[in-house]
């Protein structure tokens, strides 16, 4: 089964491709959908998420290679830019590493790229033992909190998160925590703006220098004030950073330089 995704925008423009992160789809993108509406924009289902779920079992590599034949298909001879999310952003980086001139510009928002083989094998027992809260109402609240879900998207949230399987979402935390940079994003030649949330954990912005220092076309920021999931925090604030970026080279002035 092909990957699900919906196009919108101007369809003469450059293409932007959004990809989402893991316990969500392509509904968490719609503030940016809407706001980009001069760019051809395509938001993507990842394997076994959202309304992709009954595609090929999860991978990051997989999911890369899919994407990336999904926008060969209708690029033509547009600019492509692509923005991810989390699990999505360690899609970027497999993107950008085994195709290292498609993408033009890249945004990797909070991607994980320093594996922790203990928490993989702690994966499995964990996620069997509290399986039954994944349907918990008040137990999904909590979740959707830490991602920044609004109201306005709880329920979509709590639909796909409570019909996810055990098996699928151990499948992508191990992918997630097992990710690292791959041979070849050295050599991708796209502009690249890596972003992690200051209240993010150590990890997360360890990660994000690494990714920086990895590929002389990144730039990082550290974001002010937010966690994990600034595009749904606060969309207009992440729509400006990448316009600003992408039109003007600018960056905000309230971030803090990767270096």
């Amino acid at each position: 089964m092909e990957l699900y995704y919906q196009e919108y925008g101007n369809e003469n423009a450059s293409l932007m491709v959004f990809l989402h992160g893991g316990g969500v789809s392509s509904w968490m993108w719609d503030k940016q959908i809407q706001h980009f509406t001069s760019y051809h924009c395509v938001t993507i289902d990842l394997p076994e998420q959202g309304k992709s779920k009954d595609a090929e079992s999860f991978s990051i590599k997989k999911s890369a290679e899919k994407v990336i034949e999904l926008i060969e298909k209708i690029k033509k001879d547009k600019k492509v830019i692509v923005i991810g999310f989390s699990l999505g952003a360690q899609v970027v980086i497999q993107m950008m590493s085994m195709k290292p001139t498609l993408i033009t510009n890249a945004i990797i928002n909070s991607a994980l790229v320093r594996p922790n083989a203990l928490v993989v094998k702690m994966i499995s027992p964990a996620i069997k033992l509290t399986s039954p809260l994944i349907s918990n109402r008040y137990f999904s609240k909590i979740q959707s909190k830490v991602l920044y879900v609004s109201e306005e998207y709880f329920e979509t949230y709590y639909k796909e998160s409570s019909q996810m399987k055990s098996v699928t979402l151990i499948r992508i935390l191990k992918e997630n925590i097992s990710f690292e940079i791959p041979t070849g994003f050295n050599k991708a030649e796209g502009n690249i703006l890596v972003t992690v949330g200051q209240k993010e954990k150590t990890i997360m912005k360890k990660s994000a220098m690494d990714i920086v220092s990895n590929n002389s076309n990144c730039i990082g920021i550290i974001i002010p004030n937010v966690g994990h999931g600034i595009s749904m925090l606060n969309p207009n604030y992440f729509n400006k950073v990448i316009e600003n970026w992408l039109q003007e080279s600018v960056l905000p002035q309230d971030a803090i330089t990767i270096k």
